[in-house]
């Protein structure tokens, strides 16, 4: 295999994740999206629902942040943006991989035998997914996407200071 690692970002009800897993699974290599999450909370100290949904609110302004502080100073969500960082990159170094959102395609921007790819697919088709996926909530499926969409590139910006879902960033 050519591309030791694959990195996959993707649009909130794309099937980006289904891909990953399918993919590892024809490549026989391992599939890191929930279990990262798993990693992260086992080193961290913290709740894997607390790991899962602070990507997502980490940017949420001063008031947040400044209820979210780790006793090393830094912010929760810098202090799990380090940990995830560092298990990232260990997982790349380790062997071939397929590997989830959580910025992996912006950490491992400088791995020479990274595939980095970004999942997306028509609003129409992700709307019905989600509710077959993830079933019916009170939001309409069109403002599940944008909500997730709109945290999933706020953290990536914020992270990366690159426009998350842009080709000149997984190239």
């Amino acid at each position: 295999m050519k591309n030791r690692v694959i990195t996959i970002s993707r649009e909130f009800g794309s099937g980006g994740r289904t891909i990953g897993k399918k993919t590892a699974e024809a490549l026989g290599i391992p599939c890191y999206d929930q279990e990262l999450i798993q990693k992260i909370a086992a080193e961290s100290g913290f709740h894997e629902s607390y790991v899962q949904d602070a990507a997502e609110d980490s940017t949420g302004g001063f008031l947040a942040s400044a209820f979210a502080h780790h006793p090393q100073g830094h912010s929760n969500a810098d202090y799990l943006w380090k940990i995830q960082y560092k298990i990232i990159t260990e997982l790349a170094q380790k062997g071939p991989c397929v590997i989830v959102g959580r910025c992996a395609d912006y950490i491992l921007r400088d791995t020479a035998d990274c595939l980095r790819v970004f999942i997306h697919a028509d609003p129409a088709f992700r709307a019905d997914r989600i509710v077959r996926v993830y079933g019916e909530r009170e939001e309409s499926p069109q403002q599940r996407i944008r909500d997730k969409d709109k945290r999933r590139a706020a953290y990536h910006r914020f992270y990366t200071d690159m426009k998350w879902g842009h080709a000149q960033t997984t190239t």
